[in-house]
Formats: structure tokens, sequence, C-alpha cells
């Protein structure tokens, strides 16, 4: 990793860009190319940096924990479990500029259950009888390995939890999730900006367990020596 001074110069420069209406993928690479970032590094910048009005946008669309009550719930299921693991693992966290909490591991295409599903799986299940959807609906991407197994697990836990709720697999669950008339819980940011009404179920979880402090996140200052040399 670079020198935290660095990358943090390099996340106020890149945030400058965005803010001035410059493609996201090109000013990344114009930034990550002058800081000399490397992939992790790059990456951090793409889970966590973003423009003012992006932000702004995404944080109307975030409910309060009490709105879920009674209402139908569609659960990003990939996005949720692995970020709940990689925190419960230790494992880096990063608070984004539009104050979701996010999970760096890029571990969605290689996923397994691992000693902390059962933990994570736990956490979810008093979430959401402490919410107290209408319905809950987990939905999982078919192509990762098991995913069948996973989705027929949870949804014979919602029953034996007393928790009105399915949970299925499909190819693209994007189709279901985007356009969904309840609420939405995920951080991915393709659905949060098509969605009227977003939970970040991952946060408020993850929020109750882990030290605000030991969130990665970017000071939110115009820096004044942006791409200077």
């Amino acid at each position: 990793m670079a020198e935290s001074k660095s990358l943090q110069n390099a996340a106020e420069d890149f945030r400058y860009l965005l803010n001035r209406g410059f493609p996201r993928k090109a000013a990344l690479e114009l930034v990550g190319n002058r800081y000399q970032l490397n992939a992790d590094e790059r990456h951090l910048l793409h889970r966590g940096v973003f423009s003012d009005e992006d932000s702004k946008w995404r944080k109307g669309r975030r409910i309060p924990f009490y709105q879920i009550r009674g209402r139908d719930l569609a659960i990003d299921g990939y996005n949720l479990v692995i970020t709940l693991e990689a925190g419960l693992s230790g494992l880096p966290l990063i608070l984004g500029d539009d104050g979701f909490i996010r999970d760096i591991s890029g571990l969605s295409g290689n996923y397994r259950k691992s000693q902390k599903t059962e933990e994570a799986l736990l956490l979810i299940f008093n979430a959401l009888k402490r919410g107290r959807p209408r319905h809950t609906l987990f939905l999982f991407d078919s192509p990762i390995s098991r995913s069948g197994e996973l989705a027929q697990e949870i949804s014979n836990r919602l029953k034996i939890e007393g928790i009105p709720g399915d949970a299925r697999t499909m190819k693209v669950p994007e189709k279901i999730l985007i356009g969904f008339s309840g609420i939405v819980a995920t951080t991915d940011t393709a659905i949060i900006d098509r969605s009227p009404k977003i939970y970040d179920l991952a946060g408020h979880i993850l929020r109750s367990r882990i030290r605000p402090q030991c969130f990665i996140r970017w000071r939110r200052k115009l820096p004044k020596r942006a791409l200077k040399n």
C-alpha cells in the first residue's frame, strides 16, 4: 500500500475530478497513475470515493431501520453475507463518501461458506426479527458455486425462525432488485442508483459490532493542490 498520506491525497484528487464531471474510470486511471497506486489501492478508491452529487443522491435513498417494519424487503444476498463475513473476520471495510459500508475483498465470484457464515446469518435473522419487515426475499447469484444450497438453507431457517420470507437463486438478481417496489438491502451502487428506497442492513449490523474508527474512510476536503506538480 502507498503511504496513508499519499493515498489520502489521491482520494482527494479523485473526488476533485469527479466533482468536475470527469468520467469515473478515466479519473481513477489518471489519479492512480499519478500516485503510482497498485490495483488494491485503486480498488480502495473505487469502493469509497464518490462525487458530492452522487453521495447526496444515495444518502437521500437510505431509510432508517424502523421504516422496514411492515414493508417488503429484498436482500442482495451475497453482497450482504460477504460484507458481514469480512467484518466479522477482521478484514478491511471502507466507509464510503455516500455513507455505505463496503468490503474490499472482491470475493463474490469465488465465495465459499466459512466458519463466519453461521455467525453472519444469525446476525441477519436477529436484525430481521427486530425490524419485522412484512416479507423478506433473499436473492443469490446462481452462477456462484453452491448458491442453491445456501438459498435453501436460508429458506428453511426463515421458517424455523418464524420470519416471513424466502430465498432463491437467479442468474441476474438485479432484474428483481432494480425497480423492486419495496425496500432493497444492498451496497451495490448500480442498484442503489436505480432504487427508490435503500436500507444498509450490513452497515446497521456492523456498526453495532465494530468501532467506527476501524472503518477506512477518506477525509472530505477540497484539495487546493489537486493535480499540481
